[in-house]
Protein backbone atom coordinates (compact mmCIF):
# COMPACT_ATOMS: atom_id res chain seq x y z
CA UNK A 1 0.00 0.00 0.00
CA UNK A 2 1.13 3.53 -0.76
CA UNK A 3 1.17 6.29 1.81
CA UNK A 4 0.41 9.99 1.62
CA UNK A 5 2.26 12.69 3.51
CA UNK A 6 0.07 15.50 4.79
CA UNK A 7 1.35 19.06 5.07
CA UNK A 8 3.31 19.04 8.30
CA UNK A 9 4.76 15.58 7.76
CA UNK A 10 2.02 13.23 9.02
CA UNK A 11 2.00 9.99 7.00
CA UNK A 12 -1.32 8.21 6.41
CA UNK A 13 -2.31 5.21 4.28
CA UNK A 14 -3.62 5.99 0.81
CA UNK A 15 -6.49 3.57 1.39
CA UNK A 16 -8.81 4.26 4.30
CA UNK A 17 -12.30 3.24 5.36
CA UNK A 18 -15.49 5.21 4.84
CA UNK A 19 -18.56 4.86 7.06
CA UNK A 20 -21.46 6.46 5.16
CA UNK A 21 -24.72 4.61 6.00
CA UNK A 22 -22.98 2.49 8.65
CA UNK A 23 -24.32 2.16 12.19
CA UNK A 24 -27.91 2.72 11.09
CA UNK A 25 -29.29 -0.85 11.05
CA UNK A 26 -29.07 -3.13 14.06
CA UNK A 27 -29.00 -6.32 12.00
CA UNK A 28 -25.83 -5.17 10.23
CA UNK A 29 -23.98 -3.89 13.28
CA UNK A 30 -21.90 -6.97 14.07
CA UNK A 31 -20.78 -7.31 10.44
CA UNK A 32 -19.90 -3.61 10.24
CA UNK A 33 -17.88 -3.77 13.46
CA UNK A 34 -16.03 -6.84 12.18
CA UNK A 35 -15.35 -5.09 8.86
CA UNK A 36 -13.87 -2.00 10.50
CA UNK A 37 -11.66 -4.10 12.75
CA UNK A 38 -10.48 -6.24 9.84
CA UNK A 39 -9.64 -3.13 7.84
CA UNK A 40 -7.46 -1.77 10.61
CA UNK A 41 -5.62 -5.09 10.87
CA UNK A 42 -4.98 -4.85 7.12
CA UNK A 43 -3.44 -1.39 7.53
CA UNK A 44 -6.47 0.72 6.61
CA UNK A 45 -6.18 2.82 9.75
CA UNK A 46 -7.60 6.06 8.37
CA UNK A 47 -11.31 6.11 9.28
CA UNK A 48 -13.63 8.69 7.74
CA UNK A 49 -16.98 9.69 9.23
CA UNK A 50 -19.18 12.75 9.84
CA UNK A 51 -21.72 14.09 12.28
CA UNK A 52 -24.22 13.83 9.40
CA UNK A 53 -23.81 10.07 9.00
CA UNK A 54 -26.84 8.62 10.74
CA UNK A 55 -26.99 11.73 12.95
CA UNK A 56 -23.83 10.53 14.65
CA UNK A 57 -24.60 6.80 14.51
CA UNK A 58 -21.49 6.10 12.42
CA UNK A 59 -19.29 7.88 14.95
CA UNK A 60 -20.81 5.79 17.75
CA UNK A 61 -20.18 2.62 15.73
CA UNK A 62 -16.53 3.55 15.31
CA UNK A 63 -16.18 4.00 19.07
CA UNK A 64 -17.66 0.58 19.70
CA UNK A 65 -15.61 -1.13 17.00
CA UNK A 66 -12.25 0.57 17.41
CA UNK A 67 -12.14 2.30 20.77
CA UNK A 68 -9.59 -0.17 22.09
CA UNK A 69 -7.14 0.62 19.26
CA UNK A 70 -7.70 4.38 19.13
CA UNK A 71 -4.00 5.22 19.15
CA UNK A 72 -3.50 3.23 15.92
CA UNK A 73 -6.12 5.25 14.08
CA UNK A 74 -6.26 8.46 12.09
CA UNK A 75 -9.88 9.56 12.60
CA UNK A 76 -11.49 12.04 10.23
CA UNK A 77 -14.86 13.61 10.92
CA UNK A 78 -16.82 16.39 9.28
CA UNK A 79 -18.99 19.25 10.51
CA UNK A 80 -22.24 20.44 8.98
CA UNK A 81 -21.76 23.82 7.27
CA UNK A 82 -24.28 25.43 9.64
CA UNK A 83 -22.08 24.31 12.55
CA UNK A 84 -18.87 25.72 11.08
CA UNK A 85 -19.18 29.11 12.75
CA UNK A 86 -17.23 30.77 15.53
CA UNK A 87 -20.08 30.12 17.99
CA UNK A 88 -21.04 26.55 16.99
CA UNK A 89 -18.03 24.61 15.74
CA UNK A 90 -16.60 23.87 19.17
CA UNK A 91 -19.90 22.38 20.30
CA UNK A 92 -20.20 20.25 17.17
CA UNK A 93 -16.67 19.01 17.67
CA UNK A 94 -17.29 18.13 21.32
CA UNK A 95 -20.40 16.14 20.32
CA UNK A 96 -18.39 14.19 17.75
CA UNK A 97 -15.62 13.54 20.26
CA UNK A 98 -18.14 12.22 22.77
CA UNK A 99 -19.74 9.86 20.24
CA UNK A 100 -16.31 8.67 19.09
CA UNK A 101 -15.13 8.16 22.66
CA UNK A 102 -11.91 10.10 22.10
CA UNK A 103 -10.28 13.30 23.25
CA UNK A 104 -9.16 14.51 19.81
CA UNK A 105 -9.88 14.26 16.11
CA UNK A 106 -6.92 13.69 13.84
CA UNK A 107 -8.60 15.63 11.05
CA UNK A 108 -11.76 17.77 11.08
CA UNK A 109 -13.39 18.88 7.84
CA UNK A 110 -15.99 21.40 6.77
CA UNK A 111 -18.43 18.98 5.09
CA UNK A 112 -19.50 21.39 2.38
CA UNK A 113 -19.71 25.11 1.98
CA UNK A 114 -22.64 26.97 3.52
CA UNK A 115 -23.41 30.55 4.51
CA UNK A 116 -20.70 30.87 7.16
CA UNK A 117 -17.77 32.92 5.79
CA UNK A 118 -14.70 30.79 5.16
CA UNK A 119 -12.58 33.16 7.22
CA UNK A 120 -14.79 32.50 10.24
CA UNK A 121 -14.59 28.73 9.76
CA UNK A 122 -10.80 28.96 9.50
CA UNK A 123 -10.68 30.92 12.75
CA UNK A 124 -12.88 28.34 14.48
CA UNK A 125 -10.81 25.43 13.16
CA UNK A 126 -7.56 27.03 14.26
CA UNK A 127 -9.02 27.62 17.73
CA UNK A 128 -9.89 23.93 18.02
CA UNK A 129 -6.38 23.04 16.90
CA UNK A 130 -4.85 25.36 19.49
CA UNK A 131 -7.07 23.78 22.16
CA UNK A 132 -5.86 20.28 21.24
CA UNK A 133 -9.31 19.12 20.14
CA UNK A 134 -8.18 18.53 16.56
CA UNK A 135 -4.75 17.90 15.09
CA UNK A 136 -5.44 19.05 11.53
CA UNK A 137 -8.32 20.61 9.63
CA UNK A 138 -9.47 20.59 6.03
CA UNK A 139 -12.46 20.93 3.76
CA UNK A 140 -14.78 18.80 1.67
CA UNK A 141 -16.63 19.46 -1.58
CA UNK A 142 -14.84 22.76 -2.24
CA UNK A 143 -14.17 23.59 -5.88
CA UNK A 144 -11.22 25.49 -7.32
CA UNK A 145 -12.68 28.96 -6.82
CA UNK A 146 -13.62 28.04 -3.26
CA UNK A 147 -10.05 26.90 -2.60
CA UNK A 148 -8.71 30.18 -3.99
CA UNK A 149 -11.01 32.01 -1.60
CA UNK A 150 -9.99 29.75 1.28
CA UNK A 151 -6.31 30.53 0.79
CA UNK A 152 -7.02 34.24 0.41
CA UNK A 153 -8.91 34.12 3.72
CA UNK A 154 -5.88 32.70 5.53
CA UNK A 155 -6.53 29.01 4.99
CA UNK A 156 -2.95 27.88 4.48
CA UNK A 157 -3.51 25.36 7.29
CA UNK A 158 -5.90 23.27 5.18
CA UNK A 159 -4.44 19.76 4.73
CA UNK A 160 -6.97 18.16 2.37
CA UNK A 161 -10.00 18.65 0.15
CA UNK A 162 -12.31 15.63 0.27
CA UNK A 163 -14.11 15.37 -3.07
CA UNK A 164 -16.18 13.07 -5.26
CA UNK A 165 -13.71 11.54 -7.70
CA UNK A 166 -13.80 8.26 -9.62
CA UNK A 167 -13.87 6.91 -13.17
CA UNK A 168 -17.24 8.47 -13.98
CA UNK A 169 -16.56 11.73 -12.08
CA UNK A 170 -13.39 12.96 -13.76
CA UNK A 171 -14.23 16.66 -13.87
CA UNK A 172 -11.72 17.53 -11.09
CA UNK A 173 -8.87 16.52 -13.41
CA UNK A 174 -9.37 19.66 -15.48
CA UNK A 175 -8.55 22.22 -12.80
CA UNK A 176 -9.12 21.19 -9.18
CA UNK A 177 -6.63 18.31 -9.03
CA UNK A 178 -3.88 20.43 -10.64
CA UNK A 179 -4.66 23.27 -8.21
CA UNK A 180 -4.40 20.93 -5.22
CA UNK A 181 -1.17 19.41 -6.52
CA UNK A 182 0.34 22.86 -7.09
CA UNK A 183 -0.54 23.90 -3.54
CA UNK A 184 0.59 20.54 -2.12
CA UNK A 185 -2.86 19.78 -0.68
CA UNK A 186 -3.60 16.02 -0.74
CA UNK A 187 -6.88 14.84 -2.23
CA UNK A 188 -9.30 12.60 -0.35
CA UNK A 189 -11.58 10.79 -2.82
CA UNK A 190 -14.96 9.66 -1.56
CA UNK A 191 -17.19 7.16 -3.41
CA UNK A 192 -14.24 5.86 -5.48
CA UNK A 193 -16.48 3.03 -6.74
CA UNK A 194 -19.47 5.37 -7.24
CA UNK A 195 -21.39 3.90 -4.27
CA UNK A 196 -20.89 0.43 -5.74
CA UNK A 197 -22.26 1.21 -9.19
CA UNK A 198 -18.88 0.65 -10.83
CA UNK A 199 -18.83 -2.87 -9.38
CA UNK A 200 -20.95 -4.09 -12.28
CA UNK A 201 -20.06 -1.62 -15.03
CA UNK A 202 -19.58 -3.58 -18.28
CA UNK A 203 -17.00 -1.11 -19.57
CA UNK A 204 -14.54 -2.46 -16.99
CA UNK A 205 -14.64 -6.00 -18.34
CA UNK A 206 -11.73 -5.56 -20.76
CA UNK A 207 -9.39 -4.61 -17.94
CA UNK A 208 -10.66 -7.03 -15.30
CA UNK A 209 -9.91 -9.99 -17.52
CA UNK A 210 -6.32 -8.81 -18.09
CA UNK A 211 -5.66 -7.87 -14.47
CA UNK A 212 -7.47 -10.78 -12.84
CA UNK A 213 -9.45 -8.54 -10.52
CA UNK A 214 -13.03 -7.52 -9.91
CA UNK A 215 -14.52 -4.40 -11.53
CA UNK A 216 -14.61 -2.69 -8.14
CA UNK A 217 -10.93 -3.43 -7.57
CA UNK A 218 -10.00 -2.02 -10.97
CA UNK A 219 -12.03 1.14 -10.33
CA UNK A 220 -10.41 1.57 -6.93
CA UNK A 221 -6.91 0.85 -8.25
CA UNK A 222 -7.47 3.49 -10.95
CA UNK A 223 -8.25 6.10 -8.30
CA UNK A 224 -5.37 5.03 -6.07
CA UNK A 225 -2.84 5.34 -8.89
CA UNK A 226 -2.55 9.06 -8.17
CA UNK A 227 0.21 10.20 -5.84
CA UNK A 228 -1.06 12.38 -3.00
CA UNK A 229 -4.52 10.84 -3.06
CA UNK A 230 -6.38 9.03 -0.27
CA UNK A 231 -9.40 6.89 -1.17
CA UNK A 232 -12.05 6.07 1.43
CA UNK A 233 -14.36 3.31 0.15
CA UNK A 234 -16.93 1.87 2.51
CA UNK A 235 -17.11 -1.85 3.23
CA UNK A 236 -19.68 -3.49 5.50
CA UNK A 237 -18.27 -7.02 5.48
CA UNK A 238 -14.88 -8.61 6.02
CA UNK A 239 -14.90 -10.01 2.47
CA UNK A 240 -15.49 -6.55 1.02
CA UNK A 241 -12.72 -5.04 3.16
CA UNK A 242 -10.29 -7.67 1.90
CA UNK A 243 -11.34 -6.97 -1.68
CA UNK A 244 -10.67 -3.27 -1.19
CA UNK A 245 -7.31 -3.88 0.44
CA UNK A 246 -6.19 -6.11 -2.43
CA UNK A 247 -7.00 -3.31 -4.87
CA UNK A 248 -4.26 -1.19 -3.31
CA UNK A 249 -1.67 -3.65 -4.60
CA UNK A 250 -2.91 -3.68 -8.21
CA UNK A 251 -0.67 -1.90 -10.70
CA UNK A 252 -2.50 -0.95 -13.87
CA UNK A 253 -0.43 -1.01 -17.05
CA UNK A 254 -0.30 1.77 -19.62
CA UNK A 255 -2.55 -0.37 -21.80
CA UNK A 256 -5.04 -0.76 -18.95
CA UNK A 257 -5.08 2.98 -18.33
CA UNK A 258 -5.53 3.69 -22.05
CA UNK A 259 -8.49 1.32 -22.15
CA UNK A 260 -10.07 2.99 -19.15
CA UNK A 261 -9.48 6.44 -20.66
CA UNK A 262 -11.29 5.32 -23.78
CA UNK A 263 -14.20 3.81 -21.87
CA UNK A 264 -14.44 6.62 -19.29
CA UNK A 265 -13.18 9.78 -21.02
CA UNK A 266 -12.61 12.90 -18.98
CA UNK A 267 -14.95 15.79 -19.87
CA UNK A 268 -13.65 18.21 -22.46
CA UNK A 269 -14.91 21.32 -20.70
CA UNK A 270 -14.76 22.37 -17.09
CA UNK A 271 -17.82 21.58 -15.02
CA UNK A 272 -18.73 22.40 -11.41
CA UNK A 273 -17.53 19.96 -8.79
CA UNK A 274 -20.10 17.19 -8.36
CA UNK A 275 -21.37 15.95 -5.00
CA UNK A 276 -23.20 12.91 -3.66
Amino acid sequence: MKYVTLPGGEVVPSLGQGTWKMGERAERRSDEIAALRAGVELGMTLIDTAEMYGDGAAETLISEALGSVRDRLFIVSKAYPQNASRSRLAGACEASLKRLGTDRLDLYLLHWRGSVPLAETIEAMEALKSAGKIRYWGVSNLDTDDMDELVAAGGDGCVTDQILYNLVRRGPELDLLPWLAQHKVPVMAYSPVEQGRLSSHPALDKVTSRVGATPAQVALAWTLRHDGLIAIPKASSIAHVRENRAAADIVLSDADLATLDAEFPRPRDRRPLEML
